[in-house]
C-alpha cells in the first residue's frame, strides 16, 4: 500500500517543497524544488524538520529514504533568500539552520535507518545532507562540492564535524577549503557514500535497501546508531560500558526476544511482527 502527502508548499503558491510518500514501513522524502535545483530556503527547511520529527515519532515507519526531484539532490541553500534577507541575512541564517539543523538531529537520533538517494549534484548544505545517510547511494552521474569558501561563508548541516570522520582532517581540509568537486566514484574512494549504482537504477536499489532495513529490528538500529554516531567522542572504556548497557538494553526487546528465539530454532527472525 502507498500512502502519499505533500510537506508545505510556499509563500507563493509554488509546488510543495517537499514529498512525503510511506509504502509499507518505508518512508519516501522527496527534496521537491526542481526549478531552484531543490535548494533550501527556509520553507523547505522547516518541512525537512516537521518531516524528520514525524518519521521518528511514527512507529509504522521503520526506514526513511530521502532523495530530490530531477536533476540535483540539493544545491545547498537559496542565495537568492541570502540576497534578499540584506543586512538581516544574520537572522535569516540563525532561523533557516535551526529547523535544518533539528531535521539533522532528529534523522540521525532516531531509532529508523536514514539512506540517502543522491540523484544528482549535491552542493553546500546538501553535501551534508547526502552523507547523513547510514547507508549513502549515488547516481553514477551524481557530484559532490562543498561551495561554501566560494561563497566566504563557512559550513552547516554538520559537515565539519561528520566528513573529517568520513575522508580523514587531511582529506576535509581539502574539499571544505578549495570547494573541490568529486565524482560519484571518487566519492566512494574517499569513504564519503557507501556504494555507486546507474542513474537508471538508484530509486529501485535505495527503494529495495529500505525495504529490507525495514523488516529489520527497529531498537537495535537505533542503539547501533546511537553507538557508531559517539565512538570518536568516548573513552574505550565508557564506549564498552555503553555497549554493555545497549546490548542488554536490546535483549529485552521484542525484536531481541525475537532474534534469540530465532536462532535457537534454527529459522529466519520475523522482526515485523
Amino acid at each position: 500500500m502507498l500512502y502519499q502527502e505533500t510537506m508545505t508548499s510556499d509563500e507563493h503558491g509554488a509546488p510543495p517543497v517537499l514529498l512525503f510518500e510511506q509504502e509499507g514501513a518505508v518512508a519516501r522524502l522527496t527534496l521537491n524544488r526542481p526549478r531552484a535545483a531543490n535548494a533550501i530556503d527556509m520553507t523547505l527547511a522547516r518541512a525537512l524538520m516537521l518531516a524528520a520529527i514525524r518519521c521518528d515519532e511514527d512507529d509504522s515507519i521503520r526506514c526513511v529514504l530521502l532523495t530530490g526531484t530531477g536533476r540535483f539532490f540539493c544545491a545547498g541553500g537559496d542565495i537568492r533568500d541570502f540576497v534578499g534577507a540584506g543586512a538581516d541575512i544574520g537572522s535569516l541564517l540563525k532561523e533557516m539552520t535551526a529547523y535544518f539543523h533539528m531535521a539533522i538531529a532528529r534523522f540521525a537520533r532516531m531509532d529508523k535507518p536514514l539512506i540517502t538517494a543522491v540523484n544528482g549534484v549535491a552542493a553546500g548544505a546538501g553535501f551534508s545532507l547526502a552523507l547523513w545517510g547510514d547507508i549513502a547511494l549515488a547516481a553514477r552521474s551524481a557530484q559532490f562540492t562543498s561551495a561554501y569558501s566560494g561563497l566566504g561563508l563557512s559550513s552547516d548541516g554538520g559537515l565539519s564535524w561528520l566528513l573529517p570522520r568520513l575522508a580523514g582532517l587531511r582529506r576535509a581540509q581539502e574539499l571544505i577549503l578549495t570547494n573541490q568537486t568529486l565524482g560519484a566514484e571518487a566519492a566512494v574512494a574517499v569513504g564519503l557514500l557507501t556504494r555507486m549504482v546507474d542513474d537508471s537504477s538508484l530509486a529501485d536499489e535505495s527503494l529495495r535497501l529500505a525495504s529490507e532495513l525495514a523488516a529489520g529490528p527497529t531498537k537495535a538500529y537505533g542503539r547501533l546508531r546511537n553507538l557508531l554516531l559517539r565512538n570518536s567522542e568516548s573513552s574505550l572504556e565508557s564506549h564498552l560500558e555503553a555497549e554493555s548497557q545497549a546490548l542488554a538494553q536490546s535483549s529485552h526487546t521484542a525484536h531481541g526476544r525475537e532474534g534469540v528465539a530465532a536462532f535457537a530454532a534454527r529459522r529466519k527472525p520475523d522482526f515485523s511482527r
